[in-house]
């Protein structure tokens, strides 16, 4: 069994957005991982697990969820975000289409205080509804993209020759349509950012004649209007190394190998001059 060490910071989307060490080593311990995911609620009927009309599963029956004392409120619905760490309470509000479909009932009071939802369903003799509890989360949006990779398409890894040309791409999941991406580049001494229009949910970023001002960081982030709100989500960050070509390397060797000459021609001459001193 081989393993790597990874070292996550808790706002990773995958567990490869993680730091890890620098190769992997041998083993032979069995590894395990314990996951506290909200497997007994979920948010259904939009592209984003973090957007929806929530539901509880209590007995094996997943359900719709209405307010037994009518106190729903964005605190509520703050609790529930955190439980499914979908980040804050964007908004929330009644749901009207369930009719005649069993739902299960909660307090609100039990939502804000319990360490997980589904200990707040209530198991009364009425049990149907017309009414469920739609959310919008903060973390609406998956984790965009972002690659490196040469003038003719080429997947690089994160380092370009210098005075080549090379594409910065970001790109995102089909949750949404529009949006638009922002490239952001920071180096030692200043900060830029490009912004180009999302299509076919990514965009490209070319970049020429590669240089030292090209070294850095750089980050897409994604914006898109839903739900009348502006939502955005920021990847990984790229660092980008400006490696010297072997045209520039041949001139570095043939510059160096001059500046030696030169250096041992004025040597010698300096040599020779003190001899001849000291023979006169």
């Amino acid at each position: 069994m081989r393993t790597k060490e990874f070292q996550c910071g808790g706002d990773e989307s995958s567990l490869l957005d993680c730091r890890s060490s620098g190769s992997d080593r041998n083993t032979c311990s069995p590894v395990g991982l314990t996951c506290s995911d909200p497997e007994n609620i979920r948010l259904v009927g939009e592209a984003s697990r973090c957007a929806g009309t929530l539901e509880v599963k209590s007995q094996g029956d997943w359900r719709p969820v209405d307010d037994w004392d009518s106190e729903w409120d964005m605190t509520s619905a703050a609790a529930v975000c955190t439980q499914l760490h979908c980040g804050s309470a964007v908004s929330t509000e009644i749901n009207r289409d369930f009719p005649d479909r069993l739902v299960w009932w909660i307090t609100a009071s039990c939502v804000q205080s319990a360490a997980a939802l589904s200990e707040c369903v209530m198991m009364t003799d009425y049990d149907e509804s017309y009414v469920g509890l739609d959310l919008i989360c903060s973390d609406l949006l998956t984790r965009p993209n972002i690659s490196l990779s040469s003038a003719d398409g080429e997947q690089l890894e994160l380092q370009v020759l210098t005075g080549s040309d090379f594409n910065i791409s970001c790109s995102t999941e089909p949750q949404y349509p529009g949006g638009s991406f922002q490239l952001i580049f920071t180096s030692t001494n200043r900060a830029k950012n490009h912004t180009l229009p999302a299509v076919n949910h990514s965009a490209h970023f070319p970049f020429f004649s590669a240089g030292r001002t090209h070294r850095g960081e750089y980050r897409c982030v994604y914006h898109v209007y839903v739900f009348s709100q502006n939502f955005s989500s920021e990847s990984r960050t790229l660092r980008l190394a400006v490696l010297a070509s072997v045209s520039e390397l041949m001139i570095r060797l043939v510059v160096l190998l001059l500046g030696l000459l030169l250096l041992i021609t004025a040597l010698c001459c300096s040599s020779k001059a003190s001899r001849s001193q000291k023979s006169g």
